[in-house]
């Protein structure tokens, strides 16, 4: 059995990797060790562009109408097509963001978001392609939950750039905006060392599944993406990929009308 194991290792390196990090980064009775975190050094769960080309304040998202949770999780589905020539409403997207990390209570410095963190660390930021949603230019841009509004970065329309980094998933082509999420490592590593890559993937789930239940209740369609190039989505973004780099995508657009 251990030599089937070995010959497995050996011709499949890919999935030995998998096992190393769960195994390398598993708690154990008698084994964590004892550590302090330092409170002066704990870093700041929001980030912000020093010159953006513009900032544009969202509207308040309406959180008082549409159905209830449970329709909303029988109707969910990856939605995959879009009706290319018809944009979605920037009250529309307003809600989205909302739904995804919108900051729900304060209390003192702490800040409660829409989405569960471990640790309250809030690692995960959120850029957004922009190709066809109503009062925006087509661009990248940088959610600011703090502030509830965007940062415009650059201009231009980058579906076919992110589709290329996508493994050529179409359905960024069509799709009216897509998500981008990245992980600021040191803001979770502060905390939980060799978990914190656990946690991070972890955090962009729990956004990923607001989006889409946001998009069902909207009326619109989400599909995630979690299969990409890191360099070439990295770049779109110039991230480092390093210190913050690209963990997650989704596309997100007006179904397209059936025929």
């Amino acid at each position: 059995m251990e030599k089937d194991r070995e010959k497995d290792r050996d011709n499949n390196p890919e999935p030995e990797i998998g096992r190393r990090f769960q195994n390398e980064t598993k708690y154990s009775p008698g084994k964590m060790g004892g550590y302090t975190l330092d409170w002066d050094s704990i870093p700041k769960p929001y980030k912000h562009y020093e010159s953006p080309l513009a900032i544009i304040q969202l509207p308040e998202p309406d959180t008082k109408s549409g159905p209830d949770l449970w329709k909303l999780l029988q109707k969910r589905r990856s939605r995959r097509e879009y009706g290319v020539h018809r944009p979605i409403r920037l009250a529309a997207l307003s809600s989205l963001l909302w739904a995804t990390q919108g900051i729900t209570a304060r209390y003192g410095d702490a800040f409660f978001r829409t989405a569960p963190s471990a640790g309250g660390l809030f690692p995960v930021e959120t850029y957004l392609s922009i190709r066809a949603v109503e009062g925006l230019e087509q661009g990248l841009y940088h959610f600011r939950p703090l502030t509830f509004d965007l940062e415009f970065l650059q201009k231009g329309d980058f579906s076919r750039e992110l589709t290329e980094a996508a493994l050529q998933q179409d359905l960024i082509l069509d799709a009216q905006v897509t998500f981008i999420w990245s992980a600021i490592i040191a803001r979770s590593r502060w905390k939980y060392r060799q978990r914190t890559y656990r946690y991070i993937y972890l955090d962009a789930g729990h956004i990923a599944q607001n989006l889409y239940l946001a998009a069902e209740a909207l009326g619109l369609g989400a599909c995630a993406i979690g299969a990409f190039y890191d360099d070439e989505a990295n770049k779109i973004l110039s991230l480092d990929g390093v210190e913050e780099t690209v963990i997650y995508m989704a596309a997100v657009g007006r179904p397209a009308e059936v025929k």
